[in-house]
Formats: C-alpha cells, structure tokens, sequence
C-alpha cells in the first residue's frame, strides 16, 4: 500500500511545519470500528512520513547550505590566489618593462658611446692616413726632383757622350774614309807574282794590310807565321818549316819545307817570292815578307778546298 502523496513546497519556508487539521470523524456507527482504526493507523503513518520527509529536507537544506558555504569559501580563495597571481604577474611584466627600458637605455648609451668612439677612431685613421700621405707626398717630391735631376745630369752627359759620339763618328768616318784608300791602295799593291814551280801568277801580300786584304776576299786561307833558326821543323798550318839561313843584306833566305811526307830545300830564295809546292794533289804557296837575324816573316796561303 502506497503511502499518501501530499502537496508541499520545492523550498518550503524556514521554521516548524505548520499543524495538521484533520477533519472531523464521522459520527459512529455500529460497523464502522475497523475502518476508523484503519484510518487512524494511515493517519498516524501518513504525519510520520511527513515528518521524516521534513527532518530529511532540513538535514538537505543544512547540506546546501554548508556545500555553498564551501563552494563560496573555494571561490573567494581562487579569486584570491587569481588575484596575487594576477598582482604577481603585473609585477612581473612591469620588472619586465623596467628591465627592457633600462636595457634599450644602456643600448642606446652603448651605441651613443659606440658611435662616437668610431667617429674618432675615424677621425684619427683619417689624420694619420692623411700625414702619411702628405710625407709620402712630400717624399715623392724630393725623389721626383732628385730623379729630375738626374735625369738632367744624365742628359748632359748624354749630350756631351753624343757629341763626343758624333766627334768619334765623323773621326770614324774619316778613319773608313781612310781605310777605304788604304784598302784601295792595298788592293792595288796587291801584285801578281810568277811561282817557282809552275809558273802560276799569284796575288803575293807584302805587309799585313795586304795579307788581311787576302784574307777578306776569302779565296784561300791564310796562315801567318815567324820562324827562328834552329835544328827542329815549326808547324805552320798543316806543313812544317825550318828556318836554314837568313841572309838580312840580301833579303835571301833558305827554308826546308815538309809537306805530305816529302821534304824540300827552298835555297836562296828572295822576300815576297812565292814558294810553290803541291799537298795531295793541291797547290800550296809560302810568301816570306820580312828576313832578319835568324829569323824570317811570313804566311803560308792554302786552298779553302782541297784535291783529294
């Protein structure tokens, strides 16, 4: 059996429940007893749930209250602790932004300092490249002037060396001019004289501009020798002499010649006379130009080709 609902407030009021009127019993009748003891059982269960119901929403209220105390305790202690943290923070960001604006100023002095230190570091790197380019300058000067200088002394001496080159050449002028007489004259003087042997004409040099005149035509070589008495042979060129005699009054000689293993006795021979003879098929001459005492000057004039 269900017990009886009855109609209460969600948030009843504070305080003691109001009293409970009951209506009034019926009036009694001879059949009615159970009932009536009935109803008073439901009656009396029905008043001991409500006020159970009423102790348990008391205790409920209690409870609410008390878990909102709490709850409200636990807000004002997070808005606290938020509130010194929030503090704490500012604080922080304001150290923050003292510390960023005393660094922006000891970077801006830094730079300030910096910069004018650079300033005269440039400055002074500029005076000091500016002296040294005007000592480098002034340097340059005195070495351009000493060189200037110079350079004029040398180009009188070149002057003077000109002139005396120029002296010299015309004096050289005058020497080839001479030479060239000389040589012409030497060419003419360069006579033909008949050999001992047979009979060939030769061109016989008498002195050693004509014997050089010889040499420069190139037709045959010349080799010039000076030969003193004694008992050996002198190699001249590829023969031998000896010098026999020499007769200096008379310009008469005697010389023993030997050539291509053969040896002969030129006697009595006279100064600028060809002596003739023949190596390896090809013809040999010796002149002698000068005769002294025992000594007797000369050249020994041989084909530039040979006969084989």
């Amino acid at each position: 059996m269900s017990s009886p609902q009855y109609p209460y407030q969600q948030h009843p009021p504070q305080g003691p429940p109001p009293p409970y009127y009951a209506p009034p019993p019926p009036p009694p009748d001879s059949g009615s007893n159970l009932k009536l003891a009935v109803a008073v059982g439901a009656i009396v269960l029905s008043l001991a749930a409500n006020a159970y119901l009423m102790v348990q929403v008391h205790d409920m209220k209690g409870d609410a209250a008390h878990t909102s105390e709490v709850v409200q305790n636990q807000i004002d202690a997070i808005k606290e602790a938020s509130t010194q943290m929030t503090a704490a923070q500012r604080k922080h960001l304001d150290d923050l932004k003292e510390d960023l604006d005393t660094s922006k100023r000891q970077l801006s002095a830094q730079a300030s300092m910096a910069a004018s230190q650079a300033k005269k570091d440039a400055v002074s790197y500029t005076d000091q490249q500016k002296q040294q380019l005007e000592a480098e300058q002034q340097q340059t000067k005195q070495q351009l002037s000493s060189s200037i200088s110079d350079v004029n002394q040398k180009a009188e001496s070149v002057n003077a060396r000109v002139s005396d080159v120029n002296n010299d050449v015309a004096g050289v002028k005058t020497d080839l001019s001479s030479t060239k007489a000389d040589l012409s004259q030497t060419k003419s003087n360069l006579m033909k004289v008949t050999g001992d042997l047979s009979g060939t004409n030769s061109l016989v040099a008498t002195n050693g501009k004509e014997i050089e005149e010889l040499r420069r035509r190139g037709e045959r070589n010349i080799v010039e020798f000076s030969l003193k008495k004694q008992k050996n042979l002198q190699k001249v060129g590829d023969i031998s002499l000896r010098l026999e005699k020499a007769d200096m009054k008379k310009n008469k000689f005697t010389v023993i010649v030997l050539a291509d293993d053969k040896q002969v006795e030129k006697k009595d021979r006279n100064v600028n006379e060809p002596l003739q003879f023949y190596v390896s098929k090809s013809l040999y001459e010796v002149v002698v130009n000068t005769v002294g005492k025992d000594q007797i000057t000369g050249y020994l004039s041989t084909p530039k080709y040979q006969n084989r």
